[in-house]
């Protein structure tokens, strides 16, 4: 059996969904000391002039080793209605953002107290969408060492950490994304760059991401 541990993330890069499609079990981590600039509280997407950062703010914790299952949202800035702005400007002109849209509001419209119910609610959606079903439990305490045999990408899928140095199960396949005439191809960002770009076929992109797959155009990896 497959397992793999993964942090809890906010609309997780195309890695992170490429390794909880190929594993038999997903451990999310909800019991290690919360950190900042990663991808438990922000997403990267693709705008008409690049990457842009998508940032859920946090209530300050009480101590320097607060759990990530803890932390709290925070209000401040709207950030609710900004981010959802900020998915309609981006893929406003893509083939599936219609299709898809309305999955994603109720999202920025009920406020969940913690970052990690928001973060969960919000994969399993997406799960839904791209038809995959996971095997997710949180882990029941943190592990320093995960059991032998299991992968242990905590803080190895990380914005600020080279994925192709560090994981050398993933790969990334090119598809359309609606800027690339302009930016070229933008690799690992969020899952929703796939879903809104790819739609249906979005599945078969991820199985050919891990593993020995015949690749999305057709050629075997």
């Amino acid at each position: 059996m497959t397992n793999v541990y993964l942090s809890s993330a906010y609309l997780a890069p195309v890695e992170y969904y490429a390794h909880m499609l190929a594993a038999d079990k997903v451990w999310v981590e909800q019991h290690d000391h919360y950190m900042k600039q990663t991808y438990r509280n922000r997403c990267i997407i693709a705008g008409p002039s690049g990457r842009i950062d998508l940032t859920v703010p946090t209530v300050k914790p009480d101590t320097l080793k607060c759990e990530t299952r803890d932390i709290r949202i925070s209000d401040h800035g709207n950030w609710r209605h900004l981010h959802l702005y900020a998915l309609e400007s981006a893929y406003g002109n893509t083939p599936y953002f219609e299709y898809y849209r309305d999955d994603f509001v109720p999202f920025y419209e009920k406020r969940y107290e913690f970052l990690m119910d928001f973060n969960e609610a919000l994969q399993e959606m997406i799960c839904g969408l791209l038809d995959m079903a996971p095997c997710v439990e949180r882990t029941a305490e943190y592990l320093p060492v995960v059991p032998e045999g299991a992968l242990d990408l905590r803080e190895v899928i990380h914005p600020k950490r080279d994925y192709v140095a560090l994981d050398g199960a993933f790969r990334v396949v090119p598809y359309y994304q609606v800027f690339q005439e302009k930016l070229g191809f933008l690799p690992n960002l969020s899952i929703v760059d796939l879903l809104f770009n790819l739609g249906p076929e979005s599945l078969i992109l991820l199985k050919c991401s891990i593993g020995s797959y015949v690749s999305y155009d057709g050629k075997t990896v």
